[in-house]
């Protein structure tokens, strides 16, 4: 972004107010929320506006609360919120400590769960725990509403489902069973503020020695989240071995597609993606016995 470059900066005080801004500019306008990422892309050229149409003075779109087995999150709760919510604390300790682990505490302090989503972000840390607990958003635009599950948001490579004149109102997250286990396992060759050159989420239920319910998802593993259903159906109603589980993590090899970067060339980073989706089904699977 120029120094020349002048930016007009909305402020809206109702989502109505906001969807009219959005038609009037078009694609010379954006929504803004925490703004980590936009500004950033903005500096670096990557995104260039002429209207910003910020989301803070608008009600409704800040706050946790339990609702008929849930725990509904407001789109513009700050990453930090979720980490420390004891709400989230008691229902979901596994989401908050993924939020917790999310780049630095100034960053989580601004970085909001809405604009995380809609950045699309292949390695950012929330989408691999929500797709893992099910979760799903909520969408609003002047024609209506509808939701989303998480796991069929991510459409390519910072793209996302959403209509242009959609919103994220709030992210919804079933409570899981209290007999489900829960892992994250981040691979950071680097340092804890780093993207992961691969992580790995898993939930699992396990009963009467046989795998009842499995979710395994990959970030920083392809141009989205990597929701490995390969993995899942080759355990599921199946004893959680360990020769079962390492020849289940083999199959992440197929279904990931990770860039070349200077975290890792593709083939090592497709190793690790099966390395840790071993260690994570480990932990998920034969640790209920």
């Amino acid at each position: 972004m120029s120094p020349e470059t002048t930016v007009t900066f909305h402020t809206p005080s109702t989502l109505d107010e906001a969807f009219a801004l959005l038609k009037e500019h078009g694609d010379d306008a954006r929504v803004i929320a925490g703004g980590t990422a936009l500004v950033v892309m903005m500096k670096q050229s990557l995104v260039v506006v002429d209207h910003l149409v910020s989301l803070a003075s608008i009600p409704g779109l800040v706050g946790i609360d339990v609702r008929e087995g849930a725990v509904h999150i407001g789109a513009l709760t700050r990453h930090r919120d979720v980490e420390t919510s004891p709400i989230v604390r008691e229902h979901l300790p596994f989401l908050s400590d993924v939020y917790g682990r999310v780049a630095t505490v100034r960053i989580r302090n601004s970085a909001t769960v809405g604009g995380g989503l809609a950045h699309a972000d292949p390695s950012q840390d929330p989408p691999a725990a929500l797709m893992v607990l099910d979760a799903r958003v909520r969408l609003v635009s002047p024609r209506g509403e509808r939701e989303v599950a998480v796991a069929e948001m991510f459409r390519d490579y910072y793209e996302t489902v959403l209509r242009s004149d959609e919103l994220i109102a709030e992210v919804i997250v079933p409570i899981p069973s209290a007999t489900a286990r829960t892992a994250y396992l981040k691979f950071l060759p680097r340092n804890e503020d780093d993207y992961a050159t691969v992580a790995v989420a898993a939930l699992a239920e396990v009963a009467n020695g046989t795998v009842q319910k499995l979710r395994v998802t990959l970030i920083a593993a392809g141009p989205t989240p990597v929701r490995a259903e390969a993995v899942e159906a080759a355990l599921e109603g199946q004893s959680p071995t360990a020769e079962a589980i390492r020849a289940a993590a083999d199959l992440v090899a197929d279904a990931v597609d990770p860039m070349d970067d200077f975290r890792g060339a593709p083939d090592y980073k497709r190793d690790m993606a099966v390395v840790f989706t071993r260690r994570a089904l480990e932990r998920v699977l034969l640790a209920q016995g």
